[in-house]
This record gives C-alpha cells, sequence and structure tokens, in this order.
C-alpha cells in the first residue's frame, strides 16, 4: 500500500508534469474562458425565494434554436434531471454550514486536456466535482458530457456561448440557456441538474425567472471565486482557496487554465488534511 506522503507527492507530481505539458503546449493561445465582470455585491432580497411551485421540467422549445451538427445519440442511462432542493433558496451561494462538505465547481470550456487532467486528478483523490458547461465547447467536445457523468460528478449549463448575459434581452438571454440545455439533452438525455449564468456572480431575478423556465429550479452562484480565471499563479490560487474555504463552500474554478491543473492536487491535500469532503453540488445539498 502506498504511503499517504507517497501518494501525495505523486498526486504533486503528476498535476505539476501535466501542468507543465499544457502551459508549453498552450504558450502565447491565452486563456480559453476569459474571466467575465463580477456583481460588486449579492442580488436583491427579491432573488431569494421566489415563487416555488413550479415544476421542473425540460427545456421548452420556444426559448432556444435546435442544436446545430448533425444529432448525436443519448446516452442510454439518461443523466440526473434538476430537482428542487426545498430547504435552500432559488439563487444558492453555498451548502450547509455545519457538515464537512465543499463542492468544487468548474466552468467548462478550454482545452478538453486540461479537462480531462482536473477530472483524473479529482478521481485519484476521491473527489466529485461539478461541471457547468458551455453550450458551443461540448458541440466541439461532445465525447466530455459522458466522460464527467462516468467519473460521478455532476453536469449542468453555462449557457450556450458563454455571453453577458445581463446585458442580453429577455428573449436572448432565455436563448443561451435553453440552447445550452438543448445540447446536454441531446448528448446526455438530461438539461444537466444546475444552471449558471455566464459572466456574473449573482443573477437579477428576471434571469432566476429564465432558469425556473426553462427548467432550472436554483441558479447556482459560489460564495468562493478562486481567480484561476486571472492566470495568477499555481500558488496564488492555492492560497485564494485554501485561506477561504470553509464547511459548504461553493468553489468557483475553470477548465482550461494550467495553474488550475497544478494547483488542484495541494488543494484537496488542504481538505483532506481539514477533512472535507468534496462532493457534487447534488450531494452538497441533499
Amino acid at each position: 500500500m502506498i504511503s499517504m506522503d507517497r501518494r501525495r507527492a505523486l498526486r504533486t507530481a503528476t498535476g505539476a508534469t501535466v501542468a507543465a505539458t499544457l502551459t508549453a503546449g498552450c504558450a502565447g493561445a491565452g486563456p480559453a474562458e476569459p474571466a467575465g465582470p463580477r456583481d460588486a455585491g449579492p442580488p436583491d432580497a427579491g432573488v431569494i425565494g421566489g415563487d416555488r411551485g413550479e415544476r421542473v421540467g425540460e427545456a421548452g422549445g420556444d426559448g432556444g434554436a435546435r442544436a446545430s451538427g448533425g444529432s448525436p445519440s443519448p446516452s442510454p442511462h439518461p443523466a440526473p434531471s434538476p430537482r428542487r432542493h426545498p430547504r435552500h433558496p432559488d439563487q444558492i451561494t453555498h451548502g450547509p454550514r455545519d457538515r464537512d462538505r465543499v463542492a468544487l465547481t468548474f466552468h467548462g470550456a478550454g482545452d478538453p486536456a486540461t479537462a480531462r487532467a482536473l477530472l483524473a486528478e479529482a478521481e485519484r483523490a476521491g473527489a466529485r466535482v461539478t461541471v457547468l458547461a458551455v453550450g458551443a465547447w461540448l458541440d466541439d467536445h461532445p465525447e466530455l458530457a459522458r466522460r464527467i457523468l462516468d467519473g460521478g460528478h455532476d453536469l449542468g449549463n453555462h449557457t450556450q456561448n458563454h455571453l453577458t448575459i445581463t446585458e442580453m434581452t429577455e428573449a436572448d438571454a432565455r436563448a443561451e440557456i435553453t440552447e445550452c440545455a438543448t445540447r446536454l439533452r441531446r448528448l446526455t438525455g438530461s438539461i444537466g441538474t444546475w444552471f449558471r449564468p455566464s459572466r456574473t456572480q449573482y443573477a437579477p431575478p428576471s434571469l432566476v425567472r429564465l432558469a425556473r423556465l426553462a427548467g432550472y429550479p436554483h441558479v447556482l452562484s459560489y460564495d468562493l471565486d478562486s481567480l484561476d480565471a486571472t492566470s495568477p499563479g499555481a500558488t496564488a490560487v492555492i492560497s485564494t482557496v485554501t485561506g477561504r474555504i470553509q464547511r459548504g463552500s461553493v468553489v468557483s474554478l475553470h477548465f482550461g487554465y494550467a495553474d488550475t491543473v497544478a494547483a488542484l492536487p495541494a488543494v484537496l491535500d488542504d481538505l483532506h488534511r481539514r477533512r472535507l469532503r468534496a462532493v457534487t453540488t447534488t450531494e452538497l445539498l441533499s
């Protein structure tokens, strides 16, 4: 049996090697998913609560365009669909503070090699994560939808094109949500378990309503931004996450960045030391 110290060393070395490879391969390419503007603070109280009588269903057909590029076969085992968590608000920023669980959530876009490396590292550590996928990214890499689900992770909707959704008309914003939902449903049999808006931490009440109409009873925000999308270096990502994480935290991270790959082994080691379990958002709230 490999000792804990040896296991940590192997994981750290693996993360560093993968990060170095990705950095060399992507030199000069620039970030795959630029960091969007952040809201100055939490939403108005009206965002939290809302009508809890909405039925959770599939994305409506009147809000989005058909998926392009053929008709990939859905999984023989449909993925989980969204469900309401009655004890939690319509817009979720964190889970219960009295349990030793956290959720690492990733914006799904960028170089698929980083996605595979991050998923593999999480699985080696026994961690499960939540991936909010951009629909255009799934168009280019449809096989990653099943890869995420087969690893035991949550898969959700991060809009079709990752534009600034809060600056769109209502019709365009709804289309961004439902078009990504269509991609997810075609690939997995489900619209995904979660919705996170693009380029904003908090959704205004109108966007919470549009998400509900598309079949998502909750909007998934976060209480800890790793700032990895600013490419601050792996050490800074580690410091930000480990310095601020607490029970119930929902952490925002990104695929597509070598810093994140290099930082993840140390982040997972820190969680292990604190006896915090990295679980899917569904498990965090259940």
